[in-house]
C-alpha cells in the first residue's frame, strides 16, 4: 500500500478533474517527470546500438536507405518496420523461448523490453509512453511508475514466453499496457475522490479494449499486452491508493475528531488481494516457463487472444 518513501513531499491539497480521457488529481506541486523521458532516451539509444551492430550494408545489397551506411535498414521484404534483422535482435537480447528455457537466459525477459523491431515500432511505442507515462509520473512519482513499468514489462514477457515459442518478441508494449492497467486500477481504488468518474472509467475501458483488439492482428504479440496489463492493473491497487481526504486535513479538524486510518478498508483489501495474486502469478508463470510448459497445451482456445484468422489473413502457428 502507499506509504512514505523517497518521493514524499509532505502534505498536498487534493482535487480532481477529467482531462486527457482520464480523471487525474491536481496538486500544487506535481512531481517533475524525468524517468519517462529517460526511458525514451534509453530506448532510442538502444535502437541506435542495435542498428550499429546490424550493419546491413555489409551483409545485404538490398538495404533500405544505404546512405546511412551501417545504420541502413534491412530490406522491406525481411523487415517492413525499417529496422534490423531478426538474428541481430536475437543476438542482442530479444525474447526467444528456447534460449530462455534451455540455455537459462532468463535475462532476456528484461532485455527484450528495450529492443524494437524497427523505426515505426519504436516511434509508436515512444509516443504512447510519452502520452501516458509523463502524466502518470507527474501524478504519482518516479518510484511507483518506474516499478510498474519494469514489472509490467517482465510480466508481459513471461506470458508471451508461455505461448509464443517459435518467434522472437521485442518491444515495450507490455510495459505500456501495464501503465494503462495501473491507470484503471488507480481510478477504481480512488473512486470516491474523483468527479466525472463514470465517464473516465468508460473512456479508459474503451481505450484498453481498442488496444487489445489491435493485438488480435497477425504478427502482434498480444500475450505481452495482456500480461503487462494484468501486472500493471494489480500493481496499481498496491502502489497507487491515495489517502482519504479527511486524512490530508486531519490537522485542521476540531479537537476530538480524528481520522483513524490513512486509507479506506476497501483500499487495504484490494491492495492485499492484488499483492497475493501478483506474487502467485509471477511465481507460477516463472515455474511453468522454466519447466518448458507450452501454454497452448492447457488452453487450446488461447490462440484467439493473440490472432483471430479471417478471410484476409492466416495466423502462424506458435
Amino acid at each position: 500500500m502507499r506509504g512514505g518513501d523517497i518521493e514524499s513531499r509532505g502534505e498536498k491539497n487534493r482535487g480532481s478533474n477529467h482531462a486527457a480521457s482520464y480523471a487525474v488529481e491536481d496538486t500544487d506541486t506535481p512531481w517533475l517527470s524525468w524517468l519517462i523521458p529517460l526511458f525514451v532516451v534509453a530506448n532510442v539509444v538502444m535502437f541506435v546500438i542495435v542498428m550499429y551492430f546490424n550493419n546491413c550494408s555489409k551483409h545485404d545489397q538490398g538495404c533500405v536507405a544505404r546512405f546511412l551506411g551501417r545504420f541502413s535498414f534491412q530490406p522491406l521484404r525481411e523487415n517492413p518496420l525499417f529496422g534490423p534483422s531478426s538474428s541481430t535482435l536475437e543476438r542482442l537480447g530479444g525474447l526467444e523461448w528456447k534460449k530462455v528455457v534451455h540455455q537459462h537466459q532468463g535475462w532476456r525477459l528484461i532485455t527484450c523490453i528495450w529492443l524494437h523491431a524497427g523505426v515505426i515500432h519504436l516511434i509508436a511505442n515512444m509516443l504512447s509512453l510519452v502520452i501516458i507515462g509523463i502524466r502518470l509520473e507527474q501524478q504519482c512519482g518516479f518510484v511507483r511508475i518506474g516499478i510498474i513499468y519494469l514489472l509490467s514489462g517482465v510480466g508481459g514477457s513471461i506470458l508471451s514466453s508461455l505461448f509464443i515459442q517459435r518467434n522472437i518478441s521485442v518491444g515495450a508494449s507490455g510495459a505500456l499496457f501495464g501503465l494503462l492497467g495501473a491507470m484503471l486500477s488507480e481510478l477504481i481504488t480512488n473512486w470516491s475522490i474523483y468527479t466525472n468518474k463514470v465517464c473516465a472509467l468508460l473512456t479508459l475501458l474503451v481505450i484498453v479494449a481498442i488496444n487489445l483488439a489491435v493485438g488480435i492482428l497477425p504478427h502482434v504479440d498480444n500475450f505481452a499486452h495482456i500480461g503487462g496489463f494484468l501486472t500493471g492493473f494489480l500493481l496499481g491497487f498496491v502502489l497507487l491508493p491515495r489517502p482519504q481526504l479527511g486524512w490530508m486535513q486531519r490537522r485542521n479538524l476540531p479537537v476530538g475528531v480524528r481520522v483513524n486510518s490513512k486509507y479506506k478498508t476497501y483500499q487495504y483489501g484490494l491492495g492485499l488481494v492484488s499483492l497475493v495474486l501478483l506474487v502467485a502469478g509471477f511465481t507460477i508463470g516463472l515455474v511453468l516457463l522454466f519447466q518448458g510448459v507450452n501454454g497452448y497445451d492447457h488452453c487450446h482456445w488461447c490462440h484467439y487472444l493473440s490472432c483471430v484468422p479471417t478471410s484476409r489473413w492466416k495466423c502462424d502457428g506458435n
